[in-house]
């Protein structure tokens, strides 16, 4: 737990991080906002036209306000659902609406398992902070692996039934 954090109270240390992630996702929103405004000839633009922004977008079309507090549980979506709510210029009042309970959410896990586990890291000796730090990078690419593998096999399955339907509909005409 960093310093400055140590001996305060629980709540003191989740208005803390409520206040960091507050401050992240309204400067996530107000950026991908910004950005629509004149920035789409630039890098910048780029991404926020690229294929994870087109489907975080769709995403938010189809799932709304909730997208947005549930996103704040993920690592990395969240800040491309924020980016996305600004692109498509969301209404700032339903925005932040949605993105408080988010918020909460986020800070009540950085407090308890997120700074337990990184003070944990802190405290291994010698190489064991690495063995467990790798051991984590391993974990993150093996689901990484395991939700592409998972993907393609859903799309193929999905392409497979479009198909069969498109040849049933040939056979029968």
């Amino acid at each position: 737990m960093p310093a400055w954090l140590e001996d305060r109270p629980f709540a003191v240390t989740v208005l803390v991080l409520f206040l960091i992630v507050l401050a992240r996702a309204q400067a996530t929103y107000w950026a991908g906002r910004g950005a629509m405004s004149g920035a789409l000839h630039t890098a910048v633009g780029r991404r926020l036209t690229g294929p994870r922004m087109t489907r975080a977008i769709a995403r938010l079309h189809r799932w709304g306000l909730p997208l947005i507090t549930i996103s704040f549980v993920t690592v990395g979506f969240q800040t491309v659902v924020n980016a996305a709510a600004g692109v498509t210029r969301m209404h700032w009042g339903r925005y932040t609406a949605a993105m408080l309970p988010g918020c909460v959410a986020w800070a009540l896990i950085y407090a308890t398992i997120g700074l337990a586990a990184f003070t944990a890291w802190l405290r291994l000796d010698g190489p064991w902070q690495w063995v467990a730090l790798a051991a984590l990078i391993a974990l993150a690419v093996a689901g990484g692996a395991i939700a592409v593998h998972v993907k393609r096999r859903l799309r193929a399955a999905r392409e497979a039934a479009t198909y069969a339907a498109q040849t049933d509909v040939a056979d029968a005409g």
